[in-house]
């Protein structure tokens, strides 16, 4: 489905080193959390960032070593530099601002989006530059502001009680761990014990796929028991609208099964304190739809069949960075230039592919390389199959099955596996 998870296909790349000198974390960070809310605006002529406000939270739940390294490039990045002017932080996302300047109401309508990061707590003054970036890898919006940790209007959040939660997964390491967190949307509060099930039948299933399979004890996962007025959510489409905790809704965009939420600040409030750097938000619902943000958040219904494989396939976009690998006969998104390489590590437009998956394709595979009518070989065979990134030609993915292609595939290709498990690495690895 094109909206499930296209906003996610800004992303990829390689790991980016900004210093030659690892950043040491209690040289330049305390054991707390900055978020920092922006709004992003503009329209597709213009885009400008505002600083909306500063909030302190009482432990720091991401990375503690590579701190000014990349995994992905994202098409979004947030840099802290100390007074001296080094790199001691960054982090990358990816925006549904970025997503809506793509669409024809950009054209001729200026909107405002809710946008909130993380970033470790720092002991000194420090700058911090956010930066968003086009399909071509240029930055269309810049900002940078000096944070002053001693700030009085530095608002402190979740030292007086958090959201209630159940830990479901515990890891083996919890100083190198991945923090996610499913959150309850459009449950009431008699259906929590509804939700914290759901929430442990969609945990098993991820990690039923490799690698998350064999890393689960890398991840620490919380069930976070947020409760909302109405039970579901919004949908427009139908005159709808619901009271729920963060008010998600179909139709984003005008797209019947986009499922999403606006409400970042909103969403950020209920996890004050709670131990997340990733989330999934699961919503009471039989309708089917979902979505998918790097490193923001994942969104789907619980109650429809086809929505529980969704989620595998979400997971995919909003942790890992991993883009969408199927294509659109007649309505194709101009997503990737053909002139520009990806930064996905699943997609090519074989600009540079040198980087990406060429260790693992067999000597004498042709590049393209054909389809194949053995259900074997479509599984197993690593090579550059056109037709990938919404477009039928000139973009490539690396299996002819994936489960980045559709739901129906029994488990993710070699490459992706791959391209998780560095994630995985990248995050957990002293």
């Amino acid at each position: 489905m094109r909206h499930l998870a296209v906003i996610a296909a800004f992303i990829s790349g390689c790991i980016f080193p900004t210093s030659s000198n690892a950043q040491q974390f209690d040289d330049f960070f305390v054991d707390k959390t900055l978020r920092i809310d922006y709004s992003f605006a503009g329209d597709a002529k213009k885009q400008d960032i505002y600083l909306e406000e500063l909030c302190e939270e009482p432990h720091w739940y991401g990375r503690r070593s590579r701190l000014s390294e990349l995994p992905l490039e994202g098409n979004g990045q947030i840099t802290v530099r100390s007074k001296k002017g080094e790199v001691i932080y960054r982090h990358s996302f990816s925006t549904l601002f970025q997503e809506w300047l793509t669409y024809p109401e950009a054209e001729t309508t200026k909107k405002a989006f809710e946008n909130v990061f993380l970033v470790p707590f720092p002991k000194d003054t420090v700058d911090i530059t956010v930066s968003l970036m086009n399909n071509r890898r240029e930055v269309m919006a810049s900002l940078t502001h000096q944070v002053v940790p001693s700030d009085i209007l530095i608002h402190k959040k979740g030292f007086r009680g958090q959201s209630e939660y159940t830990v479901i997964n515990s890891p083996a390491d919890p100083d190198h761990c991945i923090h996610l967190a499913y959150i309850a949307e459009g449950y009431k509060e008699d259906q929590m014990d509804l939700f914290e099930q759901e929430a442990r039948m969609s945990m098993e299933l991820l990690f039923t796929y490799e690698p998350f399979k064999s890393m689960r004890d890398r991840f620490e996962v919380v069930a976070v028991k947020a409760a909302s007025h109405d039970e579901g959510m919004s949908e427009p489409g139908k005159g709808i609208w619901k009271n729920t905790v963060l008010g998600s809704h179909f139709d984003t965009f005008y797209s019947e099964r986009y499922l999403t939420t606006l409400s970042m600040k909103k969403l950020n409030d209920m996890l004050a304190g709670v131990p997340y750097e990733h989330i999934i938000i699961l919503v009471n619902s039989e309708r089917y739809g979902g979505g998918g943000i790097y490193n923001s958040y994942m969104i789907t219904t619980t109650r429809n069949e086809r929505s529980k494989p969704v989620i595998v396939h979400e997971f995919g976009h909003s942790f890992a960075g991993l883009g969408d690998e199927y294509a659109y006969e007649s309505d194709e998104i101009p997503m990737y230039p053909h002139d520009i390489e990806p930064w996905e590590k699943n997609l090519t437009t074989l600009v540079d592919f040198k980087g990406k998956w060429e260790d693992m394709i067999k000597k004498g595979t042709p590049i393209p390389t054909p389809l194949s009518d053995d259900e074997k070989t479509q599984f197993s065979r690593i090579g550059v199959f056109e037709g990938a990134g919404y477009s039928v030609k000139g973009v490539y993915r690396p299996c002819q099955r994936c489960r980045m292609l559709d739901n129906t595939t029994p488990d993710f290709c070699a490459v992706c596996q791959r391209a998780i498990k560095d994630i995985i690495d990248f995050y957990t690895l002293p």
